[in-house]
């Protein structure tokens, strides 16, 4: 088995290439996916956000409110710190769980959009950075996402810079491209990707 951490700062079009890597033949682990998951309603996970920051955080039908939760941490360390102490340790060990039942053989891929901000690299085979110039993602947030230009730039304010993740990054994947350029380059490093694991590995 390999393992591989994707990430990219947001609108870089991370999950565009998680897409093609799951089409190649990866096991996909979506960290952003499995967050939701632990924190659904009746979960441990709920109950201890809830704890930790009020009933106000839940919606009408009892599930996590996430722009209210969101609005409720985003800007304050402290608070998002706590947050993160109750979720993270909830992902790690279902991302541990799915990948253990991945196939012996198989390329799985970790989609963690903060791997650089929370120094997650050393736990993977390889890490993949998808790359793309400020300009490119805030022009994806605004235009596809519809995020007002301030949003959009202090949410790319909060993430790590772009040279600090292609400082840990084994293979940068360009996003500054057409999408069939994309498709030509995630094939490539698909390959790479399967080469390596089927390498011995040492004793």
């Amino acid at each position: 088995m390999l393992t591989v951490g994707l990430t990219g700062g947001i609108g870089a079009g991370k999950s565009e290439v998680s897409r093609l890597l799951v089409e190649c033949g990866a096991v996909l682990v979506d960290a952003d996916r499995i967050a939701r998951e632990v924190v659904e309603p009746g979960t441990p996970g709920l109950a201890a956000v809830v704890q930790a920051f009020g009933e106000e955080i839940l919606a009408e039908d009892g599930s996590l409110d996430r722009p209210c939760l969101g609005a409720l941490v985003f800007g304050d360390q402290e608070k998002l710190a706590t947050l993160n102490s109750i979720v993270h340790p909830l992902v790690g060990a279902r991302s541990r769980e799915l990948e253990k039942a991945a196939p012996e053989d198989a390329v799985v891929v970790h989609d963690v959009p903060l791997l650089t901000e929370n120094g997650l690299a050393s736990l993977y085979d390889v890490v993949i950075v998808v790359d793309a110039s400020t300009r490119t993602q805030l022009d994806r947030l605004v235009r596809l996402r519809g995020m007002s230009e301030t949003d959009a730039r202090a949410r790319m304010a909060a993430q790590a810079t772009r040279e600090q993740r292609r400082a840990i990054a084994d293979v940068v994947i360009d996003n500054d491209v057409p999408l069939d350029a994309l498709e030509r380059r995630v094939k490539e490093v698909w390959a790479g990707l399967v080469r390596r694991a089927r390498e011995p590995r040492p004793e």
